[in-house]
């Protein structure tokens, strides 16, 4: 009658043993995968290319060796948004009719794009750095500070009482995490150039490459001393005046040895610079094109089931509404917008969206993106020229409308033309500000000419704004040559630019007299997103109106994209996004 337990107690012992004993096997098979991948992965550094050398043959040699390169890390203040199909232009509602949203299938390309609007406080390190470099006090650089200026005046109203958001909202600290808003299109675009050379700038300072130049006395940051990536990595002797102390160490250089060159004496260069092949650089940064901005605000990859895309998206959220369908914070407004007429922000307390006006950044849940505000708040600028249509039967892939292809312009030496006060050009809007076209210090650009797009199968011409839509090919003059006509045609009847300079400097400022019949035109751009002025309407991704390049608003900001080099995705295949049934 005892026996019975003592064997239960054995079987369950024995059951634990061979428990124990199947993941010690797994364990060392587990184990041993580890150690193959990792030899794997050392006699990869080794591998043999396809004319036999390897590395070390190469390095043995004085031949570039390859990079640890392992990945292109995310920018700061960006997510990573994981390219791929999605239907552009599928609206739920189209109360006007005009065609303006048709929609059509697009492929996009994985990017990053910020997580939120640049702020108030951003944009002024912007303005801030650029009093410094080109004071506004000297004559030659009293334009290039006035043109970064966001117009405070958009605020105003003739029978609105906003005159203190005028003077308060850009530099008062109460709205510094406010989107910055009365910035054009170009303005924005500025920004954008500025910020990748602050980023590789301080990618270079963190790699030892490039000294602190804001804290050295010996050297007077003005002008054209400044870093520019683009100059930087066409001929680093060409900033700074040639001025080699500005250089750390730079990038270890080994010898046909494999030995390094030495320490050399202190704050000497003995390494070499960084190059576009050592992927530490981070890519431009520039405004998400519509294609890019619609996706990443509809944020279809939560209602992916397999590889289908199930119902669609009215908004940035899930649902049909505007509140909050959760139990915490139930019935409140999800989004800022305005709600009704003469109702911006709802009665004060339980279905109040928190702003009469725009809203610090972060004040309500992202998409499932990780991106906040993509409706409401402020709209946003994108790059693309606005027309009508999407052609899609041109371009499916990545569909972008703007292009202008340049290239560096070269001197008869043949080396890089690097602007300066003597040759940098300045452009006057059709609204009579001044804006320099190229900031000193930077390289020249010139568009790319026939002789270079000659029998070329992907593009004729460096100008590729009304590309069969507007240009000499999509009228009935398409056996014609641009040279051979005296006016080019405009498909478009938009308004010319009303500003002229008379022939003694003088400034005159006219309207266009002429009748016209549109506003669209190769300069209007398209921004997207509703705001805080905006009905419900307009909170969806796929609505689109457009505005002069060169106007801004109270209601219109902007965020800023990068381009996702590789890989889609650093993960691999996974279902993170099924629903689970």
């Amino acid at each position: 009658m005892y026996l019975a337990p003592i064997t239960i107690e054995m079987q369950i012992v024995k059951q634990m043993n061979m428990r124990i004993i199947k993941m010690s096997r797994l364990f060392t098979i587990l184990l041993s995968t580890l150690l193959l991948v990792s030899c794997h992965n050392r006699t990869n550094k080794n591998w043999a290319s396809l004319t036999g050398w390897s590395s070390k043959d190469k390095k043995a040699a004085g031949f570039s060796e390859p990079t640890n390169y392992r990945g292109q890390s995310t920018p700061p203040g960006m997510v990573l948004i994981e390219g791929g199909t999605f239907t552009m232009g599928h609206v739920q509602d189209d109360v006007l009719f005009d065609w303006n949203t048709t929609p059509v299938q697009m492929q996009v390309r994985s990017f990053y794009l910020d997580e939120n609007e640049v702020t108030n406080v951003e944009y002024l390190f912007y303005l801030e750095w650029l009093e410094r470099i080109f004071p506004k006090s000297e004559e030659q650089n009293k334009h290039i500070y006035t043109s970064a200026l966001p117009d405070t005046l958009v605020w105003r109203n003739t029978l609105g009482a906003n005159e203190l958001l005028t003077e308060n909202y850009l530099r008062h600290p109460s709205y510094s995490d406010y989107p910055v808003v009365g910035v054009s299109w170009l303005q924005a675009s500025e920004y954008c150039k500025w910020r990748s050379d602050r980023v590789s700038e301080k990618t270079l300072m963190d790699k030892g490459v490039l000294n602190n130049i804001y804290s050295m006395d010996s050297l007077e940051l003005n002008g054209q001393n400044y870093f520019n990536t683009d100059t930087y990595l066409a001929n680093p002797t060409l900033l700074f005046e040639g001025d080699s102390s500005v250089y750390k160490k730079g990038l270890p250089v080994a010898t046909k040895k494999g030995k390094g060159k030495g320490r050399g004496k202190r704050g000497e260069f003995t390494g070499r610079h960084v190059k576009v092949s050592d992927g530490i650089l981070s890519p431009k940064f520039r405004l998400p094109s519509e294609a890019e901005w619609e996706y990443a605000a509809k944020a279809d990859v939560e209602n992916r089931e397999y590889n289908n895309i199930r119902g669609r998206k009215k908004y940035a959220w899930n649902g049909k509404y505007t509140r909050n369908k959760g139990r915490r914070f139930k019935g409140d407004q999800v989004a800022n917008f305005k709600q009704g007429r003469g109702d911006y922000s709802g009665p004060a307390g339980w279905s109040s969206d928190g702003g009469a006006i725009s809203m610090p950044i972060k004040s309500y849940d992202p998409n499932a993106y990780g991106l906040y505000d993509m409706s409401g708040n402020v709209a946003e600028w994108v790059a693309d020229v606005y027309r009508p249509i999407i052609d899609t039967e041109a371009n499916d892939f990545n569909y972008f409308r703007g292009n202008v292809f340049n290239k560096k312009m070269i001197d008869e030496e043949g080396k890089v033309v690097v602007v300066d006060y003597n040759t940098v050009r300045f452009d006057t809007l059709p609204n009579g500000k001044i804006v320099p076209k190229n900031l000193p210090g930077s390289l020249r650009y010139v568009p790319v000419t026939k002789e270079d797009a000659y029998m070329r199968p992907n593009y004729e011409k460096a100008y590729n704004i009304d590309s069969r839509d507007g240009d000499l090919a999509s009228t009935k003059l398409y056996n014609k040559d641009e040279d051979e006509l005296e006016t080019k045609p405009r498909m478009y009847n938009s308004p010319v630019t009303p500003f002229n300079i008379g022939e003694s400097g003088l400034k005159i400022q006219e309207y266009d007299t002429e009748y016209r019949t549109t506003l669209i035109s190769d300069i209007s751009r398209v921004y997207k997103g509703g705001s805080w002025r905006d009905r419900e309407y307009w909170l969806d991704p796929s609505q689109r109106r457009f505005l002069p390049e060169y106007m801004a608003t109270s209601y219109i900001g902007f965020r800023c994209a990068t381009d996702k080099l590789g890989p889609m995705t650093f993960k691999k295949r996974t279902r993170t996004t099924e629903k689970i049934k």
